[in-house]
Parts: C-alpha cells; sequence; structure tokens
C-alpha cells in the first residue's frame, strides 16, 4: 500500500470472537470493514485456552497481509491480577500471561493487553511492585510481542488509573522497552482526565509521565457516568458523558490518529458504535458485569461473551465514516 494513503486511512476495528478459529477472525474483520480487531487470548473470565492451529494462524496472517491490516490487539482475561493479595490469584496471571505471550509469538509484532489489577487493600506501591514482577517473570528479550497497560477507572482499589501509577510499573519493569500503554476512553474519562473539554490537555499530561511514544492503541467506549466518577460503566459512543463531537476529536487528533482504534459492546448486547446490527441482538455479558454474580454464572457470560463479541454481519462502522467527515 501506497505509504501516503496508509498514513491517512483510520484503522478501527472491534473485539472479535476468537471461538471459530484465527481465520475466521480475520474473515470477520474483513466483512465489517475493519483494519484491525482484538480478540481475547481465551474465555474472558480465564481457563485454558485452545491449542494453536499454526496453519489456522499462517491464513490469518494471509489476510492480514493482503488486505493491509494494521496491528492487532489480544486482550488478556478479566480475572487476571497479578497484584492481588491472594497468592492463589497471581500465580494464575502469571501462568496465564507467560502462557499468552508463548503464543503471541504465532503472530509476532503485536499487541497485548490486560488490566494492571487491583490491589485489594495491599495498597498501591505494593500493586505496583506486583505487576512489575510479573511482568519481570514472563517478559524475554526475543519476544516480538509489546505487552500494554490499560488505563483504568480507579475504581475500588485498581491500579493503573493515575498516569503515574501506569509509568511506576514500566519504570520496574525489567523489560520497559516492550511495555506500552492502551488508553480508554470511559476509563480515563471516569478516572478524571477531561478528555471532553481539554484532550490537549490531558495527552500533553500523559506525554509528561509516561511518554506518547507508549500510547500504541485506544479504546473507544462512551461513559454512562460523570467525569472523575471512578465508576468504569460502558456506553454506546454518543450516548454517554463523553459524546460524539469528543470521539471525533480523538479520532482526528494529530497524536492519536495513527494509532488503531477499537469499538467495544455495551452489556445489552449492542455495538458501540450506535446501530445494532439487525443479526446481533442477542443479550451478552459486558466486561463490567456486576461482580456479585455466582461461579456458574459467571461460566455461561464468558461463554456469550466469546459468543457474541462482535455483530455477524457488515455495515458496523458506519460512525467511522461520519467521524472522517466532522
Amino acid at each position: 500500500m501506497d505509504k501516503k494513503i496508509e498514513n491517512k486511512r483510520l484503522l478501527i476495528g472491534c473485539h472479535l470472537s476468537s471461538v471459530k478459529g484465527f481465520a475466521a477472525m480475520g474473515k470477520n474483520a474483513c466483512d465489517i470493514d475493519a483494519n484491525t480487531f482484538a480478540f481475547f487470548t481465551r474465555n474472558p473470565r480465564g481457563g485454558k485456552a485452545k491449542e494453536i492451529d499454526e496453519a489456522d494462524v499462517e491464513k490469518l496472517k494471509e489476510i492480514l497481509k493482503e488486505k493491509h491490516f494494521g496491528k492487532l490487539v489480544a486482550h488478556a482475561p478479566y480475572t487476571l491480577n497479578p497484584c492481588s493479595a491472594t497468592e492463589k490469584t497471581r500465580n494464575f496471571a502469571h501462568m496465564a500471561m507467560e502462557d499468552d505471550m508463548r503464543r503471541m509469538e504465532y503472530l509476532p509484532g503485536n499487541y497485548y493487553n490486560f488490566h494492571p489489577g487491583s490491589h485489594t487493600e495491599q495498597g498501591v506501591e505494593t500493586g505496583i511492585s506486583q505487576i512489575a514482577e510479573t511482568l519481570n517473570a514472563i517478559l524475554r528479550p526475543e519476544y516480538r510481542t509489546t505487552v500494554l497497560l490499560e488505563t483504568m477507572s480507579g475504581k475500588g482499589s485498581e491500579v493503573g488509573g493515575r498516569f503515574e501509577e501506569l509509568r511506576g510499573i514500566i519504570d520496574r519493569a525489567a523489560h520497559g522497552d516492550q511495555i506500552g500503554v492502551c488508553l480508554d476512553a470511559c476509563h480515563v474519562f471516569d478516572a478524571g482526565y477531561d478528555i471532553v473539554n481539554d484532550l490537549d490537555g490531558v495527552l500533553t499530561e500523559f506525554d509528561r509521565v509516561i511518554g506518547l511514544k507508549r500510547l500504541r492503541a485506544v479504546h473507544l467506549n462512551d461513559s454512562r457516568n460523570a467525569l472523575g466518577s471512578h465508576k468504569d460503566r460502558h456506553e454506546k459512543i454518543g450516548q454517554g458523558s463523553i459524546g460524539e463531537e469528543a470521539f471525533a476529536r480523538i479520532v482526528r487528533h494529530p497524536a492519536l490518529k495513527n494509532l488503531p482504534f477499537f469499538l467495544k459492546l455495551d452489556r445489552r448486547g449492542s455495538h458501540t458504535v450506535g446501530k445494532t446490527c439487525d443479526r446481533h441482538k442477542r443479550p451478552r455479558a459486558s466486561p463490567v458485569c456486576d461482580r456479585r454474580i455466582n461461579v456458574k454464572s459467571r461460566q455461561d457470560h464468558a461463554e456469550q461473551d466469546q459468543k457474541h463479541a462482535a455483530p455477524a454481519s457488515g455495515g458496523v462502522f458506519v460512525q467511522s465514516i461520519i467521524f472522517a467527515r466532522i
């Protein structure tokens, strides 16, 4: 592809189900006019990942090359917590992340995104240190995958609600050059960063604390709550507190416009672009579902997360066209 054209195009995709394999994700992305996508490395609620089918991976790589896709983002399970006060929980995070990083080498040069975790009353500094220890244990100099720390809303004992906390993790990591950041619009807004009225100021602060060179991807999620609510409740784009005009500024901002953008789904099963695909009306659990559900319910929700992680037909990215015109 011509470099001038490549630099002008909007890189946009959404979370796709990995249930049917790698090549199926690539075909689904093409069907909805995406040029990147995100996927879960395993069941979003945890568990063992399926064995890698190398032939299937090669088919996806052919699609990515032929269609000039941008970088992909693999998302770790939501249940990972490398800074839990419980050793068993920390050990699971270590095991899953180590396995995921090994598997990501089949798709080299892409991103692996995870929620830093909750320090569960141990204190932020302890949480930061434990997250860095996990990263130091799983990263290898030869790995070609960049790990992304996701910005968080700061609810409860979450680590990552402030840019300084993410910087602390990076500074303690032995392989800091292999670590970047994924900015989640809903999360940073709920954390108190005013991306609606002062996007330039927020990005200047990000650059001062972390460095814009480490910002590698953006999650496009509107928020149901007010600035600084620390709630982390997603809404469809244009129907929340951030608003469509703010998202238009985000995707067109000089510091962000060449990054891959990822749309997500809300708990009602609707796509965040504001229009629900006719073939995607079945309910699904949200990544931010109420944590009081029981274990069986979590397993059921996890299956729905995987099966209905994206619409099944095209026309989903109408919103991206609107963005391009504003």
